[in-house]
C-alpha cells in the first residue's frame, strides 16, 4: 500500500470508531446556548438509573416491573420532597437572608466602632508605633524622656509655614493641612476646612488602616445596597426561568430513564464490531469512575451540610440553615469549594454572640475541620471508591480550566470531564498489545 492509501485507511477505520462522538462534541459545542438544560437532563437520568434498575428487577406477575412506572413513582416522590423543602425550608432560609440583611449595617458599624479600634491598638502595641524611636522629632533618653541637644525642628500641627527665600521672595508651605474643596450655588469653589465630620483618624497606623479600608467597603456595599431592587427583580425572574428550566430536565431525563436500554444498545451498534468489547470495557470504567465523581460526590454533600448545620446548631452560631446550605452547594466544587465555604462560617461564628467570640470562632473551625477529616479518610473510600481517585493536581488545574472556559457550569462539568478522559487513556494504556508479526527471513 502506498503511504496516501494507509493514511486514507487510517481515517476511514478512525471516523467509524470516534466519528460519532467526535460529531456530538462538534454538536455540544455549536448549539452550547442551549443544550445546558440537556446536559443537565442526561446527568439527573445517570444519577436516578440505579434506583429505577432496582425497580426493574421487581417481578409483577412474572415480568419485570415497568420502567415508565417505575419512573413515574420516583417522580412523584421526588416532587413530594421538593414541595416539602420549598414548604418549610425556603421560609427559614427567607428569614436568615432578611435577618443578615436587617443585621449587617449594625453588625459593621460595631465592627468599626469597638472591635477595629481595639485591634488595631493591640497591634500597634505589640509590633510597635507608628514613628520609631530615632526617625525623627525630639531625642529621647533611655526612660522615655525628652532630651534637650539639639535636634531637628519640628513643625506644630496644622501650622502653614511661610519661609524666605534667596531672591527675598516667601515661600509659603502648606504641607500637613487639610483642605476641602467644596461646589458653590453660582458655579465657583470654596477652598476651605474641612467640616467636622471629616476629622483626621485617631489611633495608631495599623487601626487608621485597617478603618480606612472598611470605610471603602462599606461604601462599596451602600452603593450595592441602593441596587438591592434591581437584583430582587433579576432574582425572582432567575427563580421563574429556572422552575421552567427544571420541568424541561426532569421531562427529557424520564424519556431517557424509560429507553435507557435502546439508547445504550444504540450507542453500542455505533462502534465497529472488532471494537466493541474494548467499547464495554471502556464503558464499565467510566461508570464506575463518574458513579463516584457524581453519586459519591452528592451524597458527601448532602452528609456535609446535615453535619455542618448539626455543629452550627449546637454552637448556637446564627444563621445555621443557611451557611449548612451554602456549605452543601460549594461542596460540589472540589477543594475551592470547602475552603471558600468555611470563611464566612467562621466569621459569623466569631461575632454570632455578639462580642468577638475567639473561642467559638475556634471551635466552628475545628468542627469543620473534624468534618473535611472524617470526609476525607473515611467517606470518600467508602462512597467514592479507588476508581474515581484522580490526583489533586489535575482536579486543581481541571476546575480552573472549566471555570475560565464556561464559568461555574464548567468548573461543576470538570472533574467528570476529567474522570472520563483518564478512564479512556488509562485503558488504552494498560490494554495489552497484539504480539508483532515475525519478520520473514531473507
Amino acid at each position: 500500500m502506498t503511504p496516501t492509501s494507509r493514511t486514507l485507511a487510517w481515517l476511514r477505520q478512525f471516523a467509524k470508531l470516534w466519528g460519532f462522538a467526535l460529531f456530538c462534541v462538534l454538536v455540544v459545542y455549536i448549539f452550547r446556548e442551549v443544550v445546558l438544560p440537556f446536559v443537565f437532563a442526561i446527568l439527573v437520568a445517570y444519577i436516578l438509573a440505579p434506583v429505577v434498575d432496582r425497580f426493574g428487577r421487581l417481578r409483577v406477575g412474572g415480568k419485570p416491573f415497568p420502567r415508565a412506572a417505575a419512573v413515574i413513582i420516583l417522580y412523584v416522590n421526588i416532587i413530594a420532597v421538593l414541595s416539602i423543602f420549598i414548604g418549610y425550608f425556603v421560609p427559614k432560609l427567607s428569614g436568615d437572608f432578611a435577618r443578615l440583611f436587617r443585621e449587617a449595617p449594625q453588625l459593621f458599624a460595631r465592627v468599626n466602632r469597638e472591635w477595629l479600634p481595639r485591634a488595631g491598638a493591640w497591634v500597634d502595641e505589640h509590633f510597635g508605633p507608628e514613628t520609631a524611636a530615632g526617625s525623627g522629632g525630639e531625642g529621647t533618653d533611655e526612660s522615655g524622656g525628652a532630651t534637650s541637644g539639639p535636634g531637628p525642628v519640628t513643625r506644630p500641627p496644622e501650622a502653614v509655614m511661610l519661609a524666605p527665600t534667596p531672591d527675598g521672595r516667601y515661600q509659603l508651605d502648606l504641607e500637613g493641612l487639610s483642605f476641602e474643596v467644596r461646589p458653590t450655588s453660582g458655579g465657583g469653589y470654596i477652598i476651605g476646612p474641612p467640616r467636622p465630620e471629616a476629622a483626621p483618624p485617631t489611633g495608631g497606623k495599623w487601626e487608621r488602616s485597617i478603618k480606612q479600608w472598611l470605610a471603602e467597603r462599606l461604601k462599596s456595599t451602600e452603593g450595592e445596597s441602593q441596587r438591592a431592587i434591581e437584583y430582587g427583580q433579576k432574582f425572582i425572574g432567575a427563580v421563574v426561568s429556572g422552575i421552567g428550566r427544571l420541568f424541561l430536565v426532569l421531562m427529557v431525563a424520564a424519556f431517557i430513564l424509560v429507553d435507557l436500554d435502546r439508547i445504550q444498545g444504540f450507542l453500542r451498534s455505533l462502534v465497529p464490531e472488532q471494537y466493541q468489547l474494548d467499547y464495554d470495557r471502556i464503558a464499565i470504567g467510566i461508570d464506575r469512575g463518574l458513579s463516584g465523581v457524581i453519586r459519591g460526590q452528592i451524597l458527601i454533600c448532602a452528609i456535609n451540610g446535615t453535619m455542618t448545620y448539626l455543629g452550627l446548631w449546637l454552637f448556637h452560631v446564627k444563621y445555621p440553615l443557611l451557611l449548612a446550605g451554602i456549605a452543601a452547594t460549594m461542596s460540589l466544587v472540589p477543594i475551592f469549594g470547602s475552603i471558600l465555604s468555611s470563611v464566612p462560617i467562621v466569621a459569623i461564628a466569631l461575632i454570632s454572640s455578639g462580642t468577638f467570640d475567639l473561642r467559638q470562632g475556634l471551635l466552628v473551625l475545628a468542627w469543620i475541620i473534624g468534618i473535611h477529616l472524617v470526609e476525607a479518610n473515611f467517606l470518600n473510600p467508602k462512597i467514592m471508591g479507588d476508581a474515581a481517585k484522580i490526583h489533586p493536581v489535575l482536579v486543581v488545574f481541571a476546575l480552573i480550566a472549566g471555570e475560565h472556559s464556561y464559568g461555574l457550569v464548567g468548573a461543576l462539568f470538570a472533574v467528570p470531564v476529567a474522570s472520563i478522559i483518564q478512564t479512556i487513556f488509562t485503558y488504552y494504556r494498560r490494554r495489552p498489545r497484539p504480539p508483532a508479526a515475525p519478520i520473514a527471513a531473507m
